[in-house]
């Protein structure tokens, strides 16, 4: 279940300066000012070859964006240090307060993203399409065929004017894909309405 923003901050995660949890090997990804790369790896490869988490870069790294590593933390797949000379571990919550500051609306469109890849589909940002996120239809991964929606999250008790809904319409329309409003209610739960447009 998603914790709340206020959750996080109350319940301080335990660091291990460790790279394992249990048994289970975590793969390192490191903080770099504002970006995250993984370790050079086999199984760092294995997150963009498999699932399409980040993007692949020519030296065999793997770069993530914020909520796919907060995303993949919560899923104690990857341990996130500070850099690859004194790795020291950043915990969840300091993460997390990080990515508060540096990207609007984080923890709206956080929960729409963990939903669908809690649901199996490859989500994506979209933010060439002016869209907060593309999605693919299950069991297809970018590359090999176009995403089928455009994605908004969308605050429950945000208010959206008749322009900006219709702005979002024209983008989806433009890109032949889908519109999908994700709206999160205060319990982090995500309700999504698609929007099509028809001809009287």
């Amino acid at each position: 279940m998603i914790k709340s923003k206020t959750t996080i901050k109350k319940s301080l995660s335990t660091v291990k300066n460790t790279k394992t949890r249990g048994k289970k090997r975590l793969i390192e990804v490191f903080l770099n000012k504002d970006f995250v790369f993984t370790e050079c790896s086999n199984e760092a490869r294995l997150l963009f070859d498999k699932s399409r988490y980040g993007a692949m870069l020519k030296d065999g790294r793997v770069q993530l964006t914020l909520i796919e590593t907060y995303y993949l933390m919560e899923k104690e797949k990857i341990v996130l240090l500070n850099n690859t000379k004194s790795k020291k571990e950043i915990s969840k919550d300091t993460f997390a307060n990080k990515c508060f500051r540096l990207e609007k609306n984080f923890w709206t469109r956080f929960a729409v993203f963990a939903d669908f890849r809690n649901r199996g589909y490859v989500i994506k940002t979209a933010l060439k399409f002016g869209a907060d996120f593309r999605v693919y239809d299950k069991g297809i991964k970018p590359g090999e065929d176009h995403a089928r929606w455009i994605v908004y999250p969308v605050k429950e008790t945000e208010v959206l004017t008749w322009y900006e809904f219709a702005a979002k319409n024209r983008v989806a329309h433009s890109t032949k894909k889908r519109l999908m409003l994700g709206i999160v209610d205060e319990e982090n739960s995500v309700t999504y309405y698609e929007i099509k447009w028809t001809r009287p």
